[in-house]
């Protein structure tokens, strides 16, 4: 059984929030609406490129948008090859709100916050003895909440009132599609290969217990093809091999995600060392730990990160 935990990485500004009666800020509220959805839709699927993505705000320099999250997957056993993935992701971020007309406008400042789970399901096929197709099922849930709003919640929970007037800093999503795998691997001892090339289709919507209608939605498409590269340095450590590992991944955002942050798509590479921790009685068998360097149109930067096997 094989268990890779990510830790996924994002920074990025987002305009969220539009709260007038006038048709041009209902419409800028729905388009926003729709933005939160596709930027949360980089969390769905486990993707190392968006580990090490970092994008600041132009006119102070730091971040307005920040998202961490934890996945993984693994395949239960070779006589029962049940596929299970999830993912857990936090994001905050500080939107530049801007309302009105070009004669009376208004320009305010929102702090979000949204926490997002995701997982999928699927079955391995054997192709050949290295290759596996893999479809699977994807679902998510999330909710998005502003610094208002979770004040209120605060306040009702110390004080013991009944503030209505934040539950409007406040909406849910769901998500919904499917995905399809192609993962192969090809151990030797002297060299281990992993390959995957992944096509993930989403399709989020956003809702509120008290309204009537849906807040916003997004079509999430995502195809991503990553390599590892794995062999001996040439001494043991915890009694194996200490092992180089060199990856490889690119991603194409083709859904409502596509341009959102100014790219289209994103590369990494990334170099790094793994130990093998399978001779002890405990429940971790590899430790990696990679520095990757992600680029794209306008983008570029770098992480540290952390995988483990079980």
């Amino acid at each position: 059984m094989k268990i890779i935990l990510v830790f996924l990485l994002i920074l990025q500004p987002i305009l969220v929030y539009a709260a007038s009666s006038d048709q041009k800020d209902v419409d800028n509220f729905e388009e926003q609406t729709n933005a939160i959805l596709s930027l949360m839709g980089y969390s769905i699927f486990p993707d190392v490129t968006t580990s090490s993505l970092s994008i600041q705000n132009g006119s102070t320099g730091d971040p307005g948008f920040v998202l961490t999250q934890f996945a993984g997957g693994f395949t239960i056993s070779d006589n029962f090859p049940l596929y299970l993935e999830g993912g857990i992701a936090y994001s905050r971020y500080d939107p530049t709100i801007v309302l009105g007309d070009a004669v009376n406008e208004t320009s305010f400042s929102f702090k979000w916050n949204s926490l997002s789970l995701a997982g999928g399901i699927g079955w391995d096929f054997e192709l050949t003895e290295k290759l596996v197709l893999r479809p699977m099922f994807n679902f998510m849930a999330g909710q998005i909440e502003s610094d208002l709003s979770v004040a209120g919640r605060f306040a009702d929970w110390i004080l013991d009132t009944n503030l209505d007037a934040f539950d409007n800093g406040r909406m849910r999503a769901y998500g919904l599609g499917g995905t399809l795998m192609l993962d192969y691997e090809d151990y030797t001892p002297e060299r281990e290969i992993d390959a995957e090339f992944r096509l993930g289709d989403v399709y989020m919507e956003g809702f509120h217990d008290s309204s009537d209608f849906a807040l916003g939605s997004a079509n999430i498409v995502t195809a991503n093809i990553w390599g590892r590269y794995r062999a001996p340095i040439g001494f043991n450590l915890l009694k194996k091999p200490v092992r180089y590992v060199l990856e490889a991944s690119h991603s194409e955002f083709l859904g409502d995600q596509r341009g959102i942050l100014g790219f289209n798509s994103l590369s990494s590479v990334g170099v790094g060392i793994e130990l093998d921790s399978s001779e002890y009685p405990v429940i971790i068998t590899r430790t990696r730990l990679i520095i990757r360097h992600v680029f794209g149109h306008n983008v570029s930067g770098s992480s540290i990160g952390l995988s483990i096997s079980f």
